[in-house]
């Protein structure tokens, strides 16, 4: 992967801190539907997309709740 490059795909541990929130915290959102992800093997890995949709999704909820 060259630098400036976009991964596709990443561990709970990763997504956790491109969100800056627990692991665990993670996981409760993956099991409650709030952040999508994918089963490869035994393996969780969360893409890209669904890190930036969830996080569109709370700053909508945020300027909403404002309002």
């Amino acid at each position: 992967m060259t630098t400036g490059q976009l991964r596709l795909l990443y561990r709970p541990e990763e997504a956790a801190g491109l969100l800056a929130i627990s692991r665990t915290r993670v996981y409760e959102l993956i099991a409650r539907g709030e952040l999508a992800s994918l089963k490869i093997g035994p393996s969780r890995r969360i893409t890209r997309e669904a890190i930036d949709d969830f996080i569109a999704r709370m700053a909508q909820n945020t300027q909403t709740a404002g309002h």
